[in-house]
């Protein structure tokens, strides 16, 4: 096994000089790499480089530009996560209101196994999930203010006070081993079928984890696809061997979940926020375009579209 050694700032330096990447100022170039990890920064690279064979960079490449899809890369999942909290919450909200309203909202109640599918390979999945649950009343029920108060003043911790010690995870898993009947009511507030619902919520737990721990996130690939839709028709996107080119495991396929699941508003700001960032980016290159940063990406180039595509649509096409 070959071992990888320590490489100082100037080392660094040396090993993207040695790749033909042009560096203008030594000086700021270590202050980057001191801040941001090269190991993080090189993740990058891929886009600038030669081809797969020839792993060096593309003439004219500089560090500047390495560094403006770092950020730009950064910028995005900013936004990303910032609307993947948006629908935890709302995911959260409208299962603890559904749920209490059906089964009560004392732990003894909403955490009774009979609530929960009856089918016999599930079982053992929704003994465990319960068992997380009561062991995050157990931690957090002195822990955390909301459920401090309620222990203290009532001897119980409703659903939709525990939800907000939930990861996105727990909650999402709840979700796939509920009774078919209320996945369907909570699957109705968005408008959606409950198996694509049951589709989108591992990918959006996995986004939200990617994001909150600054994984590199513009050219990441969905173990599961989601299934197509009228906007991958409205959008004429194009098919390779009858499949639909983007929006189907890629970043794409992530926007068009926040498209179904998102408010109107909330997804046009979205898009507003991600055009402004993609655009930045395309001042900050020369070497590669921006076309091909989209392709990574899973976009067309018609992306934004998307905003204006009126709900209703969808709903005709079904």
């Amino acid at each position: 096994m070959v071992e990888k050694n320590f490489k100082n700032l100037d080392e660094q330096v040396d090993i993207f000089k040695h790749k033909g990447m042009i560096i203008n100022d030594e000086k700021y170039v270590k202050q980057i790499l001191l801040r941001e990890n090269y190991f993080f920064l090189n993740g990058y690279r891929h886009l600038f480089l030669r081809s797969l064979e020839d792993r060096r960079f593309k003439e004219g490449t500089t560090f500047e530009e390495l560094y403006s899809l770092f950020l730009f890369d950064r910028s995005f999942r900013n936004v990303i996560f910032k609307y993947l909290l948006v629908i935890e919450n709302n995911l959260k909200s409208i299962m603890s209101y559904q749920l209490s309203k059906k089964y009560g909202y004392k732990e003894k109640e909403y955490l009774n196994a009979k609530n929960f599918s009856r089918e016999p390979e599930r079982q053992a999945q929704i003994n465990d999930l319960i068992k997380k649950m009561k062991k995050q009343i157990r931690v957090n029920g002195s822990q955390h203010s909301a459920t401090l108060h309620y222990v203290s003043n009532y001897g119980y911790i409703p659903l939709w006070i525990l939800v907000k010690v939930l990861s996105f995870g727990i909650v999402s898993e709840m979700y796939t081993i509920l009774k078919k009947e209320d996945q369907i009511d909570i699957a109705n507030v968005y408008g959606v079928e409950a198996e694509n619902l049951t589709v989108y919520l591992p990918i959006l737990a996995n986004y939200r984890n990617l994001c909150a721990h600054e994984d590199i996130l513009y050219e990441n690939k969905t173990q599961k696809s989601i299934e197509d839709t009228i906007y991958h028709q409205l959008l004429n996107i194009e098919k390779v061997d009858d499949e639909y080119k983007y929006g189907k495991n890629d970043l794409f396929a992530l926007i068009i979940i926040l498209k179904r699941l998102l408010q109107k508003d909330d997804f046009k700001n979205m898009t507003i926020e991600l055009s402004h960032i993609i655009e930045t980016l395309d001042f900050n290159i020369r070497t590669i375009n921006i076309e091909s940063v989209l392709d990574r990406m899973g976009f067309p180039t018609n992306w934004e579209e998307l905003a204006s595509i009126e709900r209703r649509k969808e709903d005709e096409e079904e």
